[in-house]
């Protein structure tokens, strides 16, 4: 109940250009039928983070659109600013005129354990306010969606129902505190089939920050090319260990290289958080700015 008052339905106008085919312009005029743009409507979810009107969403919700309403929990409407879009994360950060909102509490989402009870608030199939239930069935999930250079892909994995329209909702534990940002599903129809992905909330506040303070959003790079082990890998290597990032490269006068960090190197531990796989380096990574410093812990033998 407290986490769906800061829960918004975000609705968007957007224009598109369709191709109309005409036969005649072939068959008399000898030329291609050229698009025209008709406006569409869509729809999505958003969270309120201030009193004062800020809120989160997707970037995939309000991407193209010329006008963005913000209609929230007690039905009153406002007009929308755009602060900020990051594609890498699939994030944006929208603005209203407004205050006294109602705000969710963030919780700390490198703490959400497997199995632990989730929440996901929404807007699905245009059916405000909606809460359905499930639990953690995955961290740092890796699905390939977002189709951008140096995208960052460390998904929550849950089975909570998503469909369309909960995008850019809220993931919340059972205390009401957001965990994640729900952002895809896994399907072949295009409904909910049994899992769907979130944002870390961490990842987002950090993404957040930059566009209030910057306006884009500024990323952190180690300076390496790597890896992810797994025990053909291993094998071919002649390694023990068989999870974690195997460093193929470093970039001279990169950050990994002033730090000492060598090729053949495996990531274990990036500042007290467990690397296992790609994504959860570049989710430890992603979630600070350049210039920041951070404790990496490596394995230079390969052996456990």
């Amino acid at each position: 109940e407290a986490s769906v008052e800061a829960v918004v339905h975000v609705k968007i106008t957007a224009e598109r250009a369709q191709n109309y085919y005409n036969p005649f312009n072939d068959l008399f005029f000898g030329r291609p039928s050229t698009p025209q743009k008709q406006e569409i409507q869509g729809s999505g979810s958003g969270v309120i983070l201030s009193s004062d009107g800020f809120i989160v969403t997707n970037n995939h919700v309000i991407n193209g659109a010329k006008e963005i309403t913000v209609v929230t929990a007690n039905n009153n409407e406002y007009e929308a600013v755009l602060i900020g879009t990051d594609p890498t994360t699939d994030i944006a950060l929208l603005k209203i005129d407004a205050e006294d909102l109602k705000t969710i509490v963030v919780a700390n989402s490198d703490a959400v354990r497997l199995g632990q009870w989730v929440l996901a608030v929404g807007n699905p199939f245009n059916l405000t306010s909606t809460v359905t239930a499930g639990i953690i069935s995955a961290k740092g999930r890796d699905i390939n969606i977002i189709d951008e250079q140096s995208a960052i892909e460390s998904f929550i994995q849950t089975d909570a129902a998503v469909n369309p329209g909960n995008s850019g909702g809220a993931l919340v534990n059972t205390g009401g505190e957001l965990v994640g940002i729900n952002t895809a599903i896994s399907s072949r129809s295009g409904s909910f089939e049994g899992y769907s992905f979130a944002v870390p909330a961490n990842l987002v506040m950090k993404v957040v920050g930059d566009l209030k303070e910057f306006g884009r959003v500024q990323r952190a790079f180690m300076g390496i090319n790597y890896n992810e082990l797994n025990a053909s890998l291993s094998e071919e290597l002649k390694l023990t260990i068989n999870s974690g990032v195997y460093v193929a490269n470093v970039i001279e006068g990169g950050a990994a290289d002033e730090a000492g960090i060598k090729k053949g190197d495996v990531i274990i531990n990036v500042d007290g958080k467990q690397v296992r796989t790609g994504a959860d380096l570049t989710e430890a990574i992603g979630s600070h700015r350049p210039g920041e410093q951070l404790n990496v812990l490596v394995n230079r033998n390969g052996i456990n």
